[in-house]
């Protein structure tokens, strides 16, 4: 077997074969070119920002 046929193999392979697959959000598709958004979760608000540095702040 081939280097790349093993690479293809190990890459075929469900990710969470027991567990329901995760949602993937980009960032941008929430952020929509601002910096800061607003949340609402179980009655509270929430204020996620991206930082200077790129990283991600949740405050509530």
């Amino acid at each position: 077997m081939a280097a790349d046929d093993t690479d293809y193999a190990r890459f075929s392979q469900p990710v969470a074969s027991a567990q329901r697959a995760q949602r993937i959000v980009e960032s941008r598709d929430l952020f929509r070119g601002e910096s800061e958004i607003l949340i609402s979760h179980d009655g509270a608000i929430y204020r996620m920002k991206i930082t200077r540095q790129g990283k991600l702040i949740l405050n509530k």
